[in-house]
């Protein structure tokens, strides 16, 4: 069961499903069949966007964004698929703060539930630093099935690192 990386800690009557649904060849299938409808948000101007958007509409009083952008680099090397950060310039005499999202560039060829839930997780930062009650609280109160479409975008990796498409 080493293919199953990104499902470290689930129960191992889930874990048992999901490798049979593997060694099926039907994963895919399964995930194709639940979420079939890719979004259209291809660029970084795009992604803030939608982001914004989301930002808008759950958490209104939070910091403003800088950027919003899709990282090649983030899955690779951070072991992330997003992240939120708050850098800190000199600006004249006074110090700015800037908060950016970063979000994998897997999530650009990915259904349009995926992208929702990790924009909605790294919104969540924004209010909440720590993965704890509150802030997944506040990933459910932005996007009610937070933790199924969590569950299946890892499944969705765990396929997409099988070699399939």
């Amino acid at each position: 069961m080493e293919t199953l990386k990104y499902l470290v800690g689930y129960p191992p009557h889930v874990l048992a499903r999901v490798q049979a649904l593997i060694e099926q060849g039907r994963l895919g299938e399964v995930l194709n069949n639940k979420y079939d409808q890719l979004h259209a948000v291809r660029t970084d101007g795009q992604l803030y966007d939608y982001v914004q958007a989301l930002k808008e509409r759950h958490l209104r009083q939070s910091v403003p964004l800088g950027k919003v952008l899709y990282d090649s680099k983030l899955q690779v090397m951070k072991h992330a698929l997003g992240t939120h950060t708050s850098i800190s310039r000199v600006h004249g005499g006074k110090l700015k703060a800037s908060r950016e999202i970063r979000i994998a560039t897997v999530f650009r060829d990915a259904p349009a539930e995926f992208l929702k839930m990790i924009a909605v997780h790294e919104l969540a930062h924004l209010k909440e630093a720590e993965h704890d009650k509150a802030f997944y609280r506040l990933c459910t109160h932005m996007e009610p099935d937070y933790h199924q479409l969590e569950f299946d975008m890892r499944l969705y990796l765990t396929h997409l690192e099988a070699g399939a498409r």
